[in-house]
């Protein structure tokens, strides 16, 4: 029994949902960049005002960031066994990357979610 749970089980479990954790977060932005692609040809075609771009920005950085916080488990797993001091730091280093950019486009959002609203309450006024 004790054979079942050695490290290099683990570590071969771990390296298994690693792989599928990253392909996951892999996915959500793939899906995301598609849905904002056909959206964006949609819009193109249809009418070619740029207010329409703003929303498919939006829906494609909401994807990128739940994306991202995939590949950024899929990390934290990694280093779960047995780290490194190297993989700690190299951990460090695409936690804050991946945390900046998380918060760069969650202000992003914020802020073009703002303009979205002014201009429909302008729209409504008038």
């Amino acid at each position: 029994m004790d054979d079942v749970f050695t490290q290099d089980t683990l570590v071969a479990v771990i390296d298994v949902l690693v792989r599928l954790i990253e392909a996951a977060g892999a996915l959500v932005i793939f899906v995301g960049a598609v849905l904002a692609f056909v959206r964006f040809i949609i819009f193109a075609v249809r009418d070619r005002r740029t207010e329409f771009l703003t929303p498919i920005r939006l829906s494609l950085a909401r994807y990128l960031t739940l994306g991202l916080e995939f590949q950024l488990a899929g990390d934290i797993l990694r280093t779960a066994i047995a780290p490194t001091f190297q993989e700690i730091g190299q951990l460090a280093a695409i936690a804050a990357i991946r945390t900046a950019l998380n918060y760069f486009v969650g202000r992003e959002i914020r802020q073009e979610r703002a303009e979205i609203e002014a201009q429909a309450a302008a729209e409504n006024r008038s």
